[in-house]
């Protein structure tokens, strides 16, 4: 194995082993919290909680004792303008949107084969949660540790290796990490495009907004518009919930079309101070096809085979 192909091994070793410190944390802290009292494990808002402590907080010093032997490379910084700020906005939207309904399409014939149900454990939990829970774990919390994991962490020491190389790890780590095949693919487009803006602008604060944005969107602004369009159905609905109906469709509608044109226009980004220092020959066979890697891509293929097993 070359040089390099042990890099990246190692980059897929460590975070390999940060998914199964946090798979290890919370199968520890879930018995525990059951051996001393059982029943307040029925409450979803605590699973919720615990789930959030054991994937984001308590692994934390885990990845980071394991990348900071890893030599970084800050990137240089450049402010967006509200502008295009906006227009990475809707590029995200759009870019959910796409993923969701490949994964939606893919998970319904899957489900459609083996005559099963496949329910999108996301969407359990924010139907399942409460909102104050939604807003500070699924539209705060989880945005800003999964920007500094997934982008902070590993873009600052892969892009030596050019942009396209980190852009398409964090897509493919990023993915996987979410554990189940109906958030593989936005979570792996949103990743790709998060990625991109943070080597564009060298501010994680700009992928952390994205990110905070698109989930409140998905976990608390969207239960006020179901609640609305129920409203309607059975007759109940006033004045307020059509607007909160009219207005999501108008703004997802023009956050749609404008992403969609920017994402059609793309011309191929000039990166501010990221130039390729090592060229290799086989980017993509050298970044994903080694043995950390492989491991890591397994591991989370088995976690999502069993979770559409469950």
């Amino acid at each position: 194995m070359n040089i390099h192909k042990k890099f990246f091994s190692k980059i897929g070793f460590n975070y390999l082993m940060f998914g199964v410190a946090s798979l290890i944390i919370q199968i520890i802290v879930i018995n525990i919290i059951g051996f001393t009292n059982h029943n307040i494990l029925n409450n979803f808002n605590v699973l919720t909680i615990i789930s959030g402590i054991c994937n984001y907080i308590l692994p934390f010093p885990v990845l980071f004792f394991l990348m900071r032997k890893i030599e970084k490379q800050e990137l240089e910084n450049e402010s967006l303008s509200i502008k295009k700020f906006l227009l990475y906005l809707a590029i995200t939207f759009t870019l959910m949107w796409i993923g969701n309904m490949i994964g939606l399409g893919i998970t319904s014939a899957i489900g459609s084969l083996f005559q099963t149900e496949i329910t999108n454990p996301v969407q359990k939990l924010i139907d399942s949660t409460d909102i104050w829970l939604n807003l500070i774990l699924v539209s705060a919390l989880g945005p800003i540790f999964e920007e500094i994991f997934f982008r902070k962490f590993l873009i600052d020491r892969t892009i030596k290796y050019g942009a396209r190389v980190s852009i398409i790890l964090s897509a493919v780590i990023f993915g996987f990490f979410h554990g189940n095949l109906s958030q593989f693919f936005y979570a792996f487009l949103l990743g790709g495009f998060f990625a991109y803006v943070y080597i564009r602008t060298g501010k994680i604060i700009y992928t952390i907004t994205l990110h905070i944005i698109v989930n409140l969107m998905g976990s608390v602004i969207s239960l006020f518009v179901v609640q609305s369009v129920q409203a309607f159905i059975s007759n109940t609905g006033t004045t307020m919930d059509l607007m909160i109906i009219v207005i999501y469709i108008l703004v997802m509608l023009a956050a749609f079309f404008v992403g969609l044109l920017g994402l059609l226009s793309y011309k191929k980004g000039k990166f501010n101070g990221s130039k390729t220092q090592i060229a290799l020959k086989h980017p993509l066979k050298t970044s994903l096809l080694n043995a950390g890697m492989i491991l890591f891509i397994l591991f989370y293929v088995l976690i999502i085979i069993y979770s559409l097993l469950k």
